[in-house]
């Protein structure tokens, strides 16, 4: 049974820790709880929200010292007791409060090569997708990301390795690289090959246990180190 009162308490960086008693509600989710934190008790409280319907990934934060979109989890599921501790995702700085710079986990996704490398102009005219194929099969796989870094906050590797890419943007430049389309394929495996690449994964599989969206960055990066391998041997170096 919920109580009637939660004590939550919020990471406010260098200020320390400040816990607020919240009305419980039903079907309240953990973004309604900050929410009405901001709204009612001290509306210094910066956080970062945006759908609220579980599609953008900007309400992303740590419940609990787990990485979780805060408007799918429900504030049932995660207390302990009547309390809950809530955190800005871990392995990026912060900025203030719950809101943290985004600028490291994308700098890491454009260094991955996660670019797409055309290989026509806009004048040019659409060339078809066989949406069979083994190719676009494992690209569609890890098309639906949305750059929320739940995955990257779940790392540890990230964690103790500050030059290692993450989770997200390996598993993007896994898509490009098997995007037919693509017109630089040395190029993604040279970025993911180097320092901070594929191959300084432990394989721990928490950023595919937390994935919102049911992706599987860890496979994906398991198919980054085949192909650089095999690229290292096919180029004799």
């Amino acid at each position: 049974m919920t109580p009637s009162t939660l004590k939550v308490t919020i990471a406010r960086g260098a200020a320390g820790d400040d816990t607020f008693d919240v009305p419980a509600a039903a079907n309240q989710t953990v973004l309604d709880v900050v929410s009405w934190i901001q709204q009612n008790a001290d509306p210094t409280l910066s956080y970062r929200f945006a759908c609220r319907v579980g599609m953008c990934g900007s309400c992303a934060m740590m419940v609990n010292g787990v990485p979780s979109w805060t408007c799918r989890t429900h504030i049932s599921k995660v207390l302990q007791g009547d309390t809950v501790s809530i955190g800005p995702l871990r392995n990026l700085p912060v900025i203030k409060d719950l809101v943290v710079d985004m600028d490291p986990f994308f700098d890491k996704w454009v260094a991955a090569e996660g670019v797409h490398h055309p290989t026509a102009t806009r004048d040019d005219p659409i060339a078809p997708v066989d949406e069979t194929s083994a190719g676009r099969v494992v690209a569609n796989a890890g098309i639906e990301c949305i750059n929320c870094s739940v995955c990257y906050a779940a790392c540890d590797t990230v964690t103790g390795n500050e030059d290692y890419l993450g989770p997200a943007a390996l598993q993007r430049a896994w898509t490009v690289l098997n995007d037919a389309k693509d017109g630089d394929k040395a190029a993604i495996l040279d970025a993911v090959s180097g320092q901070g690449g594929c191959h300084n994964c432990h394989s721990m599989g928490s950023c595919t246990a937390y994935c919102p969206n049911d992706l599987d960055p860890m496979t994906a990066i398991a198919g980054l180190k085949r192909a650089t391998a095999k690229s290292f041997f096919k180029r004799g170096r």
